[in-house]
């Protein structure tokens, strides 16, 4: 069967090596991004061209990827002159990889449909590297047909490839995800940190808690950096404090509320501000050490 032609808008760290992965597998792709080095990159591998607009992309493409920062973007994306919707055939297939607000995934879902498309949400875990080699883990979501039809390109970039339900429960999984390890992450951290303003050694903290059931992968994240001085997580804050403001917002158009995600929302965007954006979510214990009453 011939296989079908990728459309792939973002080239950072995670798109550009699953667009990697497709090449090295034998798609063709049609690519999109504001970084010319990057898309450079892509068209010296070969079977690769770059397109101008989202439009022109989407017009040439059975599928298009988007692997992008935020909802905004994505809807900048979609509904911005010369975007996706203005150029998508019938029959293809919008699939988000970011982490994006699950209404706003709804909405575009139903504008794509009224012109004969599809849409999946698939969120991502794992890594950079883990896309080059097409082992990601997949949390897609969407109309049962639609996932079908895209699962065979999925399963070429991922080694789990988890179909959740109707469209925007993948964002939905991830969200939840995300608050869950970021307010492990914070509450972790804020730990070690009060151990070293108490005088308690961390390292036999650490010995001391991961005897018991709070051990686990986020804690030696924790460690590593409270303790050992590795930042090895490899997500950073500013992602986390987005993602947990799309948390809040997400439980807001629920009906409900979430102090302790309110909690660490605050915690983040303070660590934000203090100029630790770029620091991996571990080091918020710096953060955490230097606060004053």
């Amino acid at each position: 069967m011939t296989k079908p032609v990728i459309g792939f808008i973002g080239l950072g760290l995670m798109g550009g090596n699953m667009v990697e992965n497709l090449q090295t597998r034998g798609f063709e792709v049609v690519v999109m991004d504001l970084n010319q080095d990057a898309v450079a990159s892509v068209i010296d591998r070969g079977n690769a061209t770059e397109a101008k607009t989202p439009a022109e992309l989407a017009s040439v493409s059975d599928i298009v990827m988007l692997c992008l920062t935020t909802s905004a973007v994505v809807e900048k994306v979609v509904y911005g002159d010369n975007g996706i919707l203005a150029g998508i055939k019938e029959g293809a297939v919008l699939v988000d990889f970011g982490t994006s607000i699950p209404a706003s995934t709804r909405k575009i879902g139903q504008d794509l449909a009224a012109k004969g498309a599809g849409m999946i949400d698939a969120p991502l875990g794992r890594t950079p590297a883990h896309a080059k080699d097409g082992l990601l883990n997949i949390m897609a979501a969407g109309d049962l047909d639609t996932f079908n039809k895209v699962k065979p390109v999925l399963e070429q970039q991922g080694e789990n490839v988890f179909h959740l339900g109707a469209l925007g429960a993948g964002h939905t999984t991830k969200l939840i995800n995300n608050f869950m390890g970021m307010t492990t992450v914070c509450a972790m951290s804020q730990a070690f940190a009060v151990a070293e303003l108490a005088g308690v050694d961390r390292a036999q903290l650490f010995d001391i808690m991961s005897a018991g059931p709070s051990n686990s992968p986020f804690m030696k994240f924790c460690k590593n950096y409270a303790v050992d001085g590795v930042s090895d997580l490899g997500f950073s804050i500013a992602n986390a404090n987005k993602d947990l403001g799309y948390f809040l917002q997400m439980v807001e158009d629920l009906g409900t509320q979430s102090k302790i995600a309110e909690g660490s929302s605050a915690n983040l965007q303070a660590a934000f501000d203090a100029g630790l954006a770029n620091g991996n979510v571990p080091e918020i214990f710096d953060y955490f050490v230097k606060l004053k009453k």
